[in-house]
């Protein structure tokens, strides 16, 4: 997985060549606790991450910290799909009328018309999510911010999406619809529990992540750690749930 440079050095590269180093990538991926929680013990979700990523332009850590897979079947995380769309290079202008009750997003693609979608705290209601436990409790703006944004990407940006859907919308998915599942071949997934000898890390608790939010809010307003840095880190300590890393990636974004 060793790169050259157009000067002749030699620098060290992730990124698999082929299947083989591929598959060798996502095994000692899986098995590091430097990876969001999802991929640990699982090289199946590692190596879909990946290749998924790779078909959207990202590089591999890219991948895994942008995308996670859900009931099999891969999200791009709201920051990271902005930035697919952004670094377009037919992206021409975004502009986005963020109002407390509802979300306007013009998007505009060099030689097509521009695209509006409207997301507004109605069409939340009527989806089950204005008041839900999470983002849309601590963070509504943000989330109908992501909702009308990836519906304008999706339509104006479909080359670059490739039909993946963000995150924040999958999360918002009935919970039977969106249970999550380990695609990691049966043979493969058990190779991986034998070798897993630690004992598995606590959840954490409404009542636990309530009596840290003031300080792990604080990391993040302070600038101290980033959201993604602070899941990294908490999650070698403990079990996050999907919407408490979701109400973490909030804490950037209060106030805008």
């Amino acid at each position: 997985m060793n790169d050259l440079t157009t000067t002749g050095e030699q620098t060290f590269s992730l990124a698999p060549r082929n299947l083989a180093e591929a598959m060798e990538f996502a095994n000692i991926i899986a098995k590091s606790d430097m990876v969001p929680k999802d991929y640990v013990g699982k090289p199946g979700n590692v190596l879909v991450a990946v290749q998924t990523g790779a078909e959207l332009g990202l590089k591999p850590m890219q991948s895994l910290q942008g995308i996670s897979v859900i009931n099999g079947r891969p999200g791009v995380w709201g920051d990271a799909m902005r930035a697919l769309v952004i670094s377009h290079p037919e992206f021409e202008d975004l502009q986005e009328d963020k109002q407390e009750t509802q979300c306007t997003v013009t998007l505009k693609r060099r030689g097509r018309s521009p695209v509006v979608t409207t997301f507004t705290m109605e069409d939340a209601k009527k989806a089950g999510l204005a008041g839900k436990q999470g983002p849309w409790q601590t963070a509504p703006k943000r989330m109908l911010q992501m909702r009308a944004f990836a519906f304008a990407a999706r339509d104006l940006f479909a080359d670059a999406l490739k039909g993946i859907k963000s995150i924040e919308e999958l999360r918002d998915y009935p919970a039977d619809e969106r249970v999550e599942r380990d695609i990691t071949p049966a043979p493969a997934a058990a190779a991986v529990r034998t070798a897993q000898v630690a004992a598995p890390l606590p959840e954490c608790t409404p009542e636990k992540f309530a009596e840290n939010t003031p300080a792990w809010r604080d990391i993040v307003l302070s600038g101290k750690k980033t959201p993604a840095a602070l899941v990294a880190m908490l999650s070698t300590k403990t079990i996050l749930t999907e919407d408490q890393k979701l109400t973490i990636d909030s804490w950037a974004h209060e106030g805008e």
